[in-house]
């Protein structure tokens, strides 16, 4: 009786296997050169990597290639260009300023900067000088007054983890790629998500970075990829650590509740130069319309 159900199976299973004129699956070789292996890290050494990189990059100058893609195209700023060149400066311990120029034509898009306090936006096409508080959390029914430098700056210049705060360390394993995510928790009576870091266990280098707010609300998504060697003109001999020995050269900033998300594509770099103090700062030009972003639910206009 076995003998016989044995058969059927295996006469049931050749049927499948030739029914459509082949086998049912096929076979191929993937390359050695093309099969990436997961490296294996433990906790300790991924929180020393990451630090090592945020502590080691204090300043950056950069020519960036800003690339609207998706949502209200960069709060409606630049969405008649297929692309806006920038230039970037940002300085630890908060300052940063971006000019983004059209291309071709060099016309200023935009020029916005932010000392960790305040932060100024000046839209040439709209006559408006934006100011407001880097501490503002309100989001404005008018993409435009989104704008904020201090969230490229955050994307850039990243925050060190403190011993004293609570870090859980986990595999993840996606359709393409395998991960290690640190978590980084807000304490209080109500422990919440304050960071998530993703490393690519290709190579183990930071593949992602998401910032939370208060219950749980994705405020920012950067990913990095493209992380290139730094060739000797992209640091200041002396200036940068030994252990930022590469960079990512395309950034990808997703501002959820912000309206926007940005790509940056980076060509031109310089790490850890002094950066003189005048280079940060932004006067409003004659003519144009101040606009104060304030927190109490209104844009103040003088």
């Amino acid at each position: 009786m076995q003998r016989a159900l044995a058969c059927i199976l295996m006469a049931t299973l050749a049927g499948f296997s030739y029914s459509c004129g082949g086998a049912v699956s096929h076979k191929q070789a993937v390359p050695a050169t093309q099969i990436v292996v997961a490296k294996v890290a433990k906790r300790a050494e991924l929180i020393d990597k990451y630090n090592a990189f945020a502590g080691g990059v204090k300043s950056l100058d950069a020519t960036v290639q800003l690339k609207p893609t998706a949502g209200s195209k960069y709060s409606g700023v630049i969405e008649e260009y297929h692309d806006v060149k920038a230039f970037l400066l940002a300085e630890r311990p908060a300052n940063i300023r971006v000019i983004g120029q059209a291309p071709v034509i060099g016309k200023t898009v935009f020029d916005m900067t932010s000392d960790g306090d305040t932060f100024q936006v000046w839209i040439p096409s709209k006559n408006k000088f934006l100011v407001g508080p880097v501490a503002l959390e309100r989001t404005s029914s008018k993409p435009i007054e989104n704008l904020r430098p201090q969230h490229l700056l955050d994307a850039l210049l990243w925050t060190e983890l403190r011993k004293e705060e609570s870090v859980l360390f986990e595999e993840f394993d996606g359709e393409t790629a395998r991960y290690y995510v640190l978590t980084v928790l807000r304490g209080g009576y109500q422990m919440e998500i304050l960071r998530k870091i993703w490393f690519d266990r290709a190579d183990l280098q930071i593949a992602r970075l998401e910032s939370f707010g208060p219950n749980g609300i994705l405020l920012s998504d950067v990913r990095y990829s493209d992380w290139e060697p730094l060739a000797a003109t992209e640091q200041t001999p002396g200036g940068t650590s030994s252990a930022v020995s590469a960079f990512p050269r395309v950034i990808q900033i997703d501002r959820p509740h912000d309206d926007y998300r940005l790509s940056l594509q980076v060509t031109k770099l310089m790490l850890n130069a002094d950066v003189p103090a005048d280079r940060f700062q932004l006067e409003q030009p004659v003519g144009s319309e101040l606009v104060r972003v304030g927190e109490d639910g209104g844009v103040k206009q003088p």
